[in-house]
Formats: structure tokens, sequence, C-alpha cells
């Protein structure tokens, strides 16, 4: 290819990636809806999209490196605290019990649909037992499922993809090498691949620890050195055995995000930024590789692939991995509606069938456009159809919001018996003794004294945070932790107004509509409810009485609304409004007014 070609298909590549992300995020779908049938649709009409042709023989590589760095992203998010008991339990079982129950049947049905040798239908069954936190994670967020069913589904989306890329590494070169070698030897294998993976985990593991540890870099160079050790670690590892790659990426990021005393940003812009274009970048190049003459004999049976994959083998396998727990049934049957394939499918399948049709194995053509045909389906149909079966199954979480109030003055734990008493299942949150003693004295619920920080990671979501208020009497606390949190849990935070008479601190300067409006900043409350005031719950269809103050609306459904300096929520029929009453001299006022 001439240098122009080069420029044009890279490009190109890249500009179709995030232009497909961004119409997803306009459309409010799953990335993967919009990206493969637009690499598919470039590969078919113009020779610029090829990555074969762009990158050479470093396709292969540059693809598993890549997953590599998207399955490190998906392992700093997994808090083994937060999965204990029967969820552990159900997650080890789904991997385990799924993958040899989706290798078996899938290769047993492949043959006869598919028309392929049993090496191709063996090696197609290994590829297709993944799942994926690309696209797990994605739908689960816009389906928004019950916490602990949320959690299982993504650690086994996040877990399974090492396990199944290993699982398609021996399978490829005992189907090259057609050896008749035992089961004991496979498992050999098999463990031999693993410990090599948790090894070079553990060095990288170890080596991160370090340099974050001691040498405490920027979050710039910080985040630079963890894609540079996880990079070069992967590549290290594959390089003395296929593959092993991914599973000390995982293994890396999962032990970071649970090492103790490691500080890691709450938030890593670049490094989302490039998994996010990475991701893009991925199934743009290997659905492009799909021509439409491979589909032509491919589809229908492929469709009949997916049916008997999505009506029989998940929900086998997801009552097998549940049987004996304390799942109900209804989640159970979630479990069982929820497997689209991913990344790692198709990143698999593209490097290992090109090397099985060079070696003449029989229906080895058939494995990549099979494949991209079940990532399509599954992704599609899940996509379409978890919100609505979530929500037959009542399996969605509640619309009630569960605030996180921040701070323990006499006035915040007020409020927080306030909104409990408007049926909101409130959790409070204070770093010195004497509040949080406060607050368990009013029978409120107090989260551990690690909640704070674990709401910057990903984790806050999943305990069911909807939202955060910062109320604490240290505005630069407040204003702080309000920048630190935003983007980083599920739901809207706000914190006090700092009082304008203040200078030379960071509050006055952050933006954000702050609570209550300029008028009614942390002093200003704090003299109020000095001088009497006290914060109480009345039906808003009545008005807010005389001398009153409208903190929040909680609407019929439970969702709470704060009054900010940019938006005032109207009531509603059914409205409960928490109120600021008036101070002692105000209050016989207003009652002489109203008399």
């Amino acid at each position: 290819m001439t240098q122009d070609q080069v420029f044009a298909g890279l490009g190109l590549t890249v500009a179709l990636a995030v232009g497909s992300q961004l119409l997803a995020s306009r459309l409010r779908v799953p990335a993967l809806l919009v990206l493969l049938p637009v690499g598919f649709a470039a590969g078919a009409l113009t020779d610029d999209v090829d990555p074969v042709r762009l990158l050479g023989d470093a396709f292969a590589p540059m693809v598993s490196l890549a997953v590599a760095v998207v399955l490190y992203d998906a392992g700093l998010g997994l808090d083994v605290r937060r999965l204990r008991g029967h969820p552990r339990r159900v997650v080890v079982r789904l991997i385990w019990v799924g993958v040899l129950v989706t290798w078996a049947a899938t290769a047993l049905l492949a043959v006869p649909l598919l028309g392929m040798s049993k090496r191709s239908a063996v090696m197609l069954g290994a590829v297709l037992v993944v799942s994926g936190p690309t696209v797990v994670g994605p739908l689960l967020n816009f389906v928004g499922p019950r916490e602990r069913l949320q959690r299982i589904l993504v650690w086994e989306g996040t877990l399974i993809d090492p396990v199944g890329a290993v699982l398609g590494a021996l399978v490829f070169h005992a189907v090259l090498a057609a050896d008749h070698r035992g089961v004991a030897a496979r498992v050999g294998q098999f463990a031999a691949s693993t410990g090599i993976g948790l090894a070079g985990g553990a060095v990288g593991t170890a080596a991160l620890w370090l340099i974050l540890r001691r040498l405490r870099p920027d979050e710039v160079l910080g985040t630079t050195v963890q894609l540079g050790v996880v990079v070069g670690l992967a590549a290290a590892c594959d390089v003395v055995r296929d593959d092993t790659g991914l599973i000390a990426a995982v293994a890396m990021g999962v032990a970071l995000a649970n090492l103790p005393g490691l500080d890691l940003p709450a938030r890593r812009p670049f490094f989302e930024t490039l998994v996010s274009l990475v991701i893009g970048l991925l199934f743009v190049s290997i659905s492009a590789t799909v021509t439409p003459q491979s589909l032509r004999h491919v589809v229908l049976p492929a469709l009949g692939l997916v049916a008997f994959l999505v009506l029989a083998v998940r929900p086998l396998v997801a009552a097998l991995a549940t049987f004996r727990t304390d799942l109900p049934r209804r989640e159970r049957a979630f479990v069982g509606w929820m497997a689209p394939r991913g990344i790692v499918a198709a990143s698999t399948a593209s490097t290992f069938s090109a090397a099985l049709v060079a070696q003449g194995v029989g229906g080895a053509a058939r494995i990549l456009p099979a494949t991209f045909v079940v990532i399509v389906s599954t992704v599609t149909l899940y996509g379409l159809t978890a919100l609505p079966v979530a929500r037959w199954l009542r399996v969605l979480r509640t619309a009630r919001s569960r605030p996180l109030l921040v701070g323990g003055a006499d006035w915040v734990v007020d409020l927080g018996r306030a909104l409990s008493s408007a049926g909101l299942d409130v959790l409070m949150w204070a770093g010195v003794d004497r509040e949080r003693e406060r607050i368990t004295r009013a029978g409120l619920e107090l989260a551990p004294g690690e909640l704070l920080a674990d709401a910057t990671g990903a984790g806050a979501e999943l305990e069911g945070i909807t939202g955060v208020l910062l109320l604490t009497a240290e505005d630069d606390f407040n204003a702080l932790a309000a920048m630190t949190l935003r983007g980083g849990i599920e739901g809207p935070v706000h914190r006090l107004g700092a009082p304008s008479s203040r200078h030379g601190v960071v509050a006055p300067y952050t933006g954000g509509a702050a609570l209550f409006g300029k008028d009614l900043d942390r002093s200003e409350l704090e003299r109020r409810y000095r001088g009497g005031a006290r914060i109480v719950t009345a039906a808003a269809d009545a008005g807010i009485p005389a001398g009153h103050r409208l903190l929040f609306l909680v609407r019929a459904d439970g969702r709470l609304l704060p009054v900010t300096e940019a938006d005032r929520p109207l009531p509603r029929p059914g409205d409960l409004a928490v109120l600021l009453g008036p101070c002692g001299g105000d209050r016989a006022a207003a009652s002489a007014a109203g008399r």
C-alpha cells in the first residue's frame, strides 16, 4: 500500500470509530450496535479500511495488546469486598460451568448447522464461550438491574474473557497439531498458561505498586506508567505463551483495585478516553475483515446457532450456576437472559481463523463470519430486549432515591431524619467520631469509613447510591469532593454553597450550582438552625407555608429533587416538600400572620 492509502485507511478507521460511538450515545443504544455494521459496511464498500493490509502481521498482536488494556481497565473496577457469599459462588459457577457447557454445545451443533469439520467446530466453540465487559457493562448501565445482579454479570463478563482467550489459544494449537493427547495433558497446558499469566500479573502489580506508591507520579504520568506496564507485561507473557497476557492484564487490574494503601486516582480521564477509543477501533477494524461473500452461506445457520445459545444453552448455564443459592427466581431468569458476545470473541476469531484456513482445516473459513453473526445478533437481541425483560421480571432498581448525606452536624442529621420519614433509604457518612455517634443515635444508617473513598471508583452505584449531598462544615472539602465525585458515581452530586465573604479558598471558585441558592449558603443555614429553625416535611399540594423555605421535593415515586441555584422543581400532586422552618421570632410572626 502507498503512504497515502495508509493515511486514508487509518484516518477513516479512527473517524468511523469515534463517529459511531457519538451516534450511539445520541441514540442511547450500546455502541456495538453501531460499530459493527459501520465497520462491516466500511470493509465492504472501500479498500481503505482493511486492517490486515494496513498493519500486516502486526494486526493480530496489536489486537491482543489492545484487548489487554481494555481488560486491565475492567479489572480496576472489580472490588472483591463487594462480591461475597452466594454471588461469588454464582460467578465462579458461571465461569467454569458456562465455559464447559457452551463450548461443548456449540461444537456439537456447529458441525451439522454450519457444515464444519469437527476441528473447526471445536475452535468455534472455544471462541464463543466469552462474554465481555465492553458489552455487558454498557447494557447493564442502560437497563439498571438490581445491584447484586449487575455485580454478578459484570464480574462474569470480565473474568471469563481471559479464560476464553487462553482456551482458544490451547484449542488452536491442538487443532493445528491434530494431536490426541489426553484430558490430563490439556488440563496441564491450561494450568501452565494460567500460571504464566498470574505470574506476569504479580510482577506487573509489584512494579506498579512500587512506582505509584513510592514515586507518586502525577495523574498523567501515573496513567502513562500503568499503560506501559500493562502493555509490556502482556506482550512478555504472550511471547512466553499465547494469550497469557490477557490473564496478566486482568490480574493486575483486580490486584491494584484491592491492594490496601494504594491511592489510585478516582478519575482516569486519559485512560478512560484511551479505552473508549481502543474499543471503537477494535470493533470497526475486526468487523471490516468480514466480507459479504463470507456471510453468504453462513447467516441463516449462524442465526440457528444463536437461537440455540440464547434459548437453551444460556438458561441451562444460569440454572446450574444459581442452583441452591439465595438468588430469587426472577434474578436467576435474568442471568439466563444476558450473555452477549464481545471484543474477545471477535479478536480470537480474527486471530485464529486465518491461520486455520491457511492450513486447510475444513470449515475454518466460516469461523470469523459465524462469530460476527453471533456477536451482532446477541448484542442486538439483548440490547433491545434486556430492559423490557428486566421490567417484566421486576428486577429493575427501584426509582426511589437512596441519597448519601456527607456530614454530621445537627441540622444534617435532622435533614437525614426528615428524608427517612419521607420514605427514602438514607445513607450517611461523617469523618468525625462525634458526628458518627450522632448519626448512630438518630437511628440512621451509617456508611463504613471507606465508603466516601469507594464512591470515587466504580463501586458506588453498585451499592445503590443515587446521589451525593455534600453538607459538611468544610467548604473546601465539599467543593473538592464534588469535583472528584462527579462522573465517578451514577447520579448527581450537590454541595452546600460557600459563604461569599470567604477569600483565598477553593470553594468560592469551583463551578456547579450550589444547593438551596446563594442566599442560603452554609453559614446562613447554620445561623437559622441555631435560631430555632427546623427541617420539616409537608404535603406540597397545600403550598409552601409562610416563613418556610423549600429545600427538596420528594416525588410520589420516591425520587429526590433538590432546590439549587439553577433549578427549582415545581410541585406535583402527591409530592412531599422538605422545608426549612422559620426561626423563633419569624415563627411567631408567621403564626400571627396565619391567624
